[in-house]
């Protein structure tokens, strides 16, 4: 199984919890694509199509399944977009948001995503879930 992981960039505490979400999928014997190590960081605007060509058009060739990092006051636009074309081309999704519960973070996630896949709130929980997929 070939597991996309998404989310905001934002700061080192960020990345440090996606890189925690790659190696609890590498745990499971499962291959990821990590955006930012796979392809790396835009740093400004004419990094935008390799981005794109990295991110989207080779980062989500096979996947299987995308985990999303849902931890903050808003979700990133391109954790968005990534979501919603994950689940365009239905490729099931999962959620991980730990610092605040879903129920206090209606607004901010807002219905749709709360609506589109499971939202877990810990590292065992994604475990649990991403297990539960292996069958």
């Amino acid at each position: 199984m070939r597991v996309y992981i998404a989310g905001r960039l934002h700061n080192e505490e960020a990345k440090s919890t996606l890189e925690e979400i790659d190696n609890l999928c590498k745990s499971l014997d499962l291959e990821t694509f990590l955006p930012h190590r796979d392809v790396g960081i835009g740093k400004t605007i004419k990094d935008s199509k390799k981005i794109f060509n990295g991110d989207i058009i080779k980062g989500f060739k096979g996947v299987d399944l995308v985990v999303a990092l849902l931890d903050g006051l808003h979700v990133g636009a391109g954790t968005a977009w990534e979501l919603g074309y994950a689940y365009a081309n239905k490729i099931p999704c999962i959620g991980l948001k730990q610092d605040e519960s879903i129920e206090d973070a209606f607004e901010s996630l807002s219905a749709i995503l709360i609506s589109s896949m499971p939202i877990v709130s810990s590292m065992q929980e994604l475990k649990q879930e991403l297990i539960k997929r292996l069958g």
